[in-house]
């Protein structure tokens, strides 16, 4: 129980600093702040839909 709580964790803070760069990269190219941040979530669900995909194929291949 504890890896699978210490494997959330850490995939939600890699699509949190995720998130981070994709809105200090936008907002460094000039995008105003609504559309940083929409970057920052695209980004942010990006890495946790793709977790999400290789928790899956992993748990298909073990059965």
């Amino acid at each position: 129980m504890a890896i699978v709580l210490l494997s959330i964790v850490l995939v939600t803070v890699a699509a949190l600093l995720a998130a981070a760069g994709a809105g200090k990269l936008a907002r460094m190219d000039g995008a105003t702040y609504p559309a940083a941040l929409t970057r920052a979530a695209t980004a942010f669900a990006a890495v946790l839909t793709l977790a999400a995909t290789a928790t899956a194929a992993l748990a298909t291949l073990r059965t």
